[in-house]
């Protein structure tokens, strides 16, 4: 069993903008999957990409957008969105405060 809450994990500055927090993991007993938990503040963004697995957002607070193939998706608390594999991508802050959001994906796919 894991119980925490996400003001006691680590986060992890991915860029200025950007950080991330690993919540659940294989460490803590989840196998193959990985629940991770992104803040964007204003004006971040993660890079345009695509990937060979899917994940699954679900938006905790802010404004935001995903871009989805081509299509602009905007993104506010409670939103939830499936990214398929090798599907171009990007997620990004389109509000004046942070913008969090949880992002499932396969083990693999948290590097």
């Amino acid at each position: 069993m894991y119980v925490s809450h996400r003001d006691d994990i680590e986060g992890k500055k991915i860029s200025q903008l950007v950080t991330k927090q690993l919540l659940v993991t294989p460490e803590q007993g989840w196998e193959g999957h990985v629940m991770r938990l992104f803040t964007l503040a204003p004006e971040g963004a993660a890079p345009r990409h695509s990937h060979d697995w899917e994940h699954i957002i679900y938006v905790l607070e802010g404004d935001g957008n995903l871009y989805l193939e081509g299509e602009d998706h905007r993104l506010s608390a409670g939103s939830v969105a499936y990214v398929p594999a090798l599907s171009d991508h990007q997620v990004a802050n389109r509000g004046n405060g942070d913008f969090a959001f949880i992002c499932i994906v396969p083990e693999r796919g948290d590097q």
